[in-house]
This record gives structure tokens, sequence and C-alpha cells, in this order.
């Protein structure tokens, strides 16, 4: 990199080698000259910081991360639904942890890493007899009926700019007898997406848009928690409280239907080269120092650990 240098700014998608460099030493080495030359080079602005990454890279992390928003959020209507965080694949103490939480079926399961293909595959569960299909680890939590209707929110800096998407079609609350069902999210969710997991009853009314005070309140707050410029974040409506509902965080999203997304962050490069000084590191003013959410003896307020 030295040889190619020096840089003034370097936007990077490592996610992939990050969690290759688990198990793969060439992957090991590329992140490791990576680091080194970033620690070596203070001033090049770099999008996004690595350990800010890596924490969204675990379901587990983010995920505390976003039940503590309904908490510093308070007033907004904003909030996360109740989860579990599941390491264990005995049913029974599945059973216990669910009962105890009180989630509320049917259930959604998502893997515990929240990056590659993998972390697609996802499952509904509709009754305790089911937790059987659960696959640890992963996170269980209660599934919010929202009218088929994700909203993926893409954030550029002090930008965001938000989409809408098909999502799962409202289910009955309450435990059923009914097999579990697997999906692949991509499948449900992209722009092109045709699935009957996403065909709505036509008596079901349109809901209204999220606010947008909450919304810019909700990235406002997600930014100075995660130390990060280019992040997308789920959210739905709750069909009947109308509550916005945040169901997933994003590491640098693809930002289809955002025509806007390279003007925008051309700005925002310009906008944080225009305030530092020509010998000071490129960081973003507006953004504080967050303690890492990763720390295994961190307390979720919305997830136990089972």
């Amino acid at each position: 990199m030295a040889s190619q240098g020096p840089f003034n700014v370097i936007v990077h998608k490592l996610s992939d080698v990050i969690v290759e460099a688990e198990y793969d030493s060439q992957s090991q080495q590329l992140l490791s000259n990576f680091q080194n030359y970033i620690s070596a080079h203070p001033q090049t602005l770099l999008l996004d910081p690595l350990p800010a990454m890596t924490q969204l890279l675990d379901r587990f992390a983010s995920y505390r991360i976003m039940s503590q928003l309904q908490n510093t959020l308070k007033g907004k209507s904003i909030c996360c639904p109740p989860y579990l965080e599941i390491n264990t694949s005995d049913p029974s103490v599945i059973q216990a942890a669910v009962r105890s939480r009180q989630l509320s079926y049917p259930l959604i399961c998502k893997t515990r890493v929240a990056h590659g293909s993998r972390s697609h595959e996802m499952s509904l569960i509709f009754s305790e007899v089911r937790l059987c299909d659960v696959r640890s680890p992963c996170i269980l939590q209660s599934f919010v009926n929202h009218g088929a209707v994700l909203h993926k929110v893409f954030v550029v800096g002090d930008d965001h700019f938000t989409v809408e998407r098909p999502s799962l079609k409202n289910f009955p609350p309450g435990p059923c007898d009914r097999s579990t069902i697997f999906f692949n999210s991509h499948d449900v969710s992209k722009p092109e997406s045709s699935s009957h997991l996403t065909a709505l009853d036509d008596t079901m009314p349109r809901l209204p848009p999220p606010s947008s005070d909450a919304m810019v309140a909700l990235v406002r707050q997600l930014r100075v928690e995660l130390g990060m410029a280019l992040f997308g974040v789920d959210v739905i409506v709750n069909i009947h409280t109308h509550t916005l509902t945040v169901i997933d965080i994003n590491i640098f999203p693809g930002y289809e239907g955002v025509p806007q997304f390279f003007s925008s962050l051309l700005s925002y490069i310009e906008s944080i080269m225009e305030k530092q000084g020509p010998s000071e590191p490129a960081v973003d003013p507006d953004l504080s120092p967050q303690p890492s959410h990763c720390h295994e003896e961190l307390c979720p307020a919305g997830g136990d650990k089972f």
C-alpha cells in the first residue's frame, strides 16, 4: 500500500477479510498489513474504522446496541423487539429461556454471524415444540407484524436515505401448530423480490411512513454509538402501535435505490477534509469515541444469554 500512496482517504469494505482472518492465514496477513499502514499514516481518513466495523459482524453485539436505543431515545417511539442470545442446542434450555423472557410467537431466528451468505438464512418458529429447529448460535426475537414493508435506511455521514422494500407478511400472533418456515432474507427483501411470504391480504390498510423526526434522531444516535459514517439500518413500523422498530444494522450496504450515494459520499469526504488541519489525523469531529460493545460482560437491556 505504501508504494501506491500517499492517500487522503481510504473507503474500504474489509468485512469479508475480517471474517476470513479468523481461520485464513492470507487474510490475517492482509489485515495486519492494512492495520500497520493505517497506524503509520494517522492523517489518512478511513471509512470506516476497523474496530467499529468488527462489532457489527456479530449480531449479539449489534443487538445490544439496538436494545439500548429505546433508553437513549425516550419519547421518540423507537424500540427493538425483545430477544435472546442463544448459544446452546438443547431444546429444553431454549424453551425455558423463551418462557423466562416471555417472548411472543412467532419467533424469528437469525444467525449470530451478521455478514456473508449464511447471515441471510433465517427462520420463523411458531410454537415451543418447534424450538428444536433452532440452529445456534443465533438470535431469537419476537416477530412484529409490519404490513410486509421494510424501510432500509442508508447512512452516508450526515445524510440518510430511506428506501422501501418488500418484507415478511403478517402472521397471527401466538403459538400455532405450523411447521417452521426457513427462508433467505435476500429472497424476501430485494427490490425485485416476489414471494408468497410477502403477500398481504388486500384488506390490509397501508401503514403511515416512519416519522422523519424519529428517523433523524435514530440515525444521529447510531452514528455516535457506532462511530461510523457508512452503514444501513433496517426498520419496520408496528401495525398496531405505529412504533418505529429497529431490527438490524448493516455494514457498508449496497445503497441500491440511492442514486445520490456517490455525490453524498464525496460531499461528506470533502467536509471532513476541510475540517482537519494539514497534519492532523482525519476524523469526524461530530463522532465522539464510544466504548466497545463487544465485551462479553456487557449486560444487554433487551436480550439475555443462554
